[in-house]
């Protein structure tokens, strides 16, 4: 489902990733670990097209990133949901309203915008919260928001970057359990991570980077 050849990237003379050759397949669950500066996000960036490779290839699904253009990226995008560390909500917007934002842009009509941002809100536990702002939550139900924005019209890839980075532990590991839900339901979820706790003893495939390079991978 994504696939990276011999990928790298550059921010002027710094190298973010070097010749990165990796597959997640269909249903995955899988973790990016590393500290901070490593190349994880950058790495998601790629997936999404917010970056493009300086070399190398990236297929995601069965578009090739390199090859997108202004018309064509909004359309990779509607495949993959992107759980962002800062949120990156609308404060004066309702919970509705920012859940809802990315069908509406999609022009479906209202009554199904509404069946979906419902649908996603309840799987977070926050329909109860449809009518409140962003301000009003605490950190973790702000998290929940993000999610429920993320997967709003069942995208086959989520992509969350350190989804629990600002969250007490309790707190992640009710967000590890929602995404555990979802993965569960065939989506293919890849998550940037340096905390260990996250993945240990899930089973699930660890990839090691830093400096910009894989640098080993095991098992949770």
């Amino acid at each position: 489902m994504i696939h990276f050849r011999n990928v790298s990237k550059f921010y002027d003379t710094n190298t973010a990733l070097r010749s990165i050759t990796l597959s997640f397949e269909k249903g995955e669950m899988a973790f990016l670990t590393g500290p901070s500066g490593a190349g994880k996000t950058t790495l998601l960036k790629l997936v999404y097209a917010a970056e493009i490779p300086d070399s190398g290839t990236i297929a995601v699904a069965d578009w090739e990133t390199g090859k997108l253009n202004g018309s064509t990226i909004p359309l990779l995008r509607r495949t993959i949901g992107i759980v962002f560390q800062d949120f990156r909500l609308l404060d004066n917007q309702s919970v509705f309203d920012n859940v809802a934002l990315a069908l509406r842009v999609r022009g479906l009509p209202e009554r199904e915008v509404k069946g979906q941002v419902l649908d996603s809100l309840k799987l977070v536990n926050l329909r109860h919260k449809t009518d409140s702002f962003p301000p009003a939550l605490s950190g973790g139900e702000q998290q929940r928001v993000v999610i429920a924005r993320a997967i709003i019209g069942e995208p086959p890839i989520v992509l969350a970057d350190e989804p629990t980075g600002n969250l007490d532990p309790d707190t992640a590991a009710g967000i590890m359990r929602i995404l555990s839900e979802i993965h569960v339901k065939g989506t293919t979820i890849l998550i940037a991570t340096h905390n260990r706790s996250l993945f240990k003893n899930t089973g699930k495939r660890v990839i090691k980077i830093d400096g910009g390079s894989l640098t080993g991978e095991e098992r949770g």
